[in-house]
């Protein structure tokens, strides 16, 4: 049970490497998580500050659960905030983690370069339905977007796509499915988004969370 006097905070959070790269954030600040979600069920975890919870959500509906006050905090990549389009929320801080790209992908036999010069119109598969829409759009190429949201790299191989706008970390899963990155779009790292009205409740303890996560990032920087 949280004190009296002193809000409580509900942060969300993904599993996988966000959830793992925001661990030593918290850690900084001498907060650690009680479970491991990949051993537990549970989908709201304590921590060893009384006052902090964690809620385990979908990477894409991280913003969502902060926008309507499901979580006063959470951490997100910059590309799920781009298509969620981030309302109601601020975002006080790059915390430089989780870093990847979008970029496009096609296979390693499709003429991409020629495909484009030619004013073809484009298939494109992907779930980043915004960024890729703004990035044919501002090269002037035409493409029908097909949404997907997962296993990206059949959609090539089945015909269903000549192409797909995904993120790309090492480039191994493209290399194994005889794909190609032909364009990086945009770098992607994870950001952390407050509740407005959370902000202006709770000010002390998510002030001090924003300025011990800021101090850490720019030590690793």
């Amino acid at each position: 049970m949280s004190s009296p006097d002193k809000p409580s905070l509900t942060l969300a959070l993904s599993k996988g490497r966000i959830f793992d790269e925001t661990l030593p954030l918290l850690k900084a600040a001498g907060i650690e998580v009680l479970e491991d979600p990949e051993k537990s069920r549970k989908l709201i975890i304590g921590t060893t500050n009384p006052d902090l919870r964690v809620v385990l959500v979908r990477a894409t509906d991280v913003p969502t659960y902060v926008q309507y006050g499901g979580a006063d905090l959470g951490v997100t990549g910059k590309d799920t905030l781009i298509e969620h389009g981030g309302q109601g929320l601020y975002q006080p801080l790059d915390l430089c983690i989780a870093k990847c790209r979008v970029s496009v992908a096609v296979r390693s036999d499709f003429d991409y370069a020629s495909a484009v010069r030619q004013g073809a119109r484009l298939k494109v598969a992907t779930k980043y339905t915004s960024i890729a829409r703004d990035f044919f759009a501002a090269k002037g190429v035409h493409v029908d977007l097909i949404k997907l949201y997962g296993s990206m790299e059949l959609a090539p191989l089945t015909g269903l796509a000549d192409a797909i706008v995904d993120l790309v970390s090492t480039g191994g899963t493209l290399k194994a499915n005889n794909l190609v990155e032909v364009e990086r779009i945009m770098d992607i790292s994870s950001r952390l988004v407050v509740n407005q009205a959370a902000l202006k409740l709770k000010q002390e303890p998510i002030r001090h969370l924003i300025d011990v996560f800021a101090r850490t990032v720019a030590a690793r920087n």
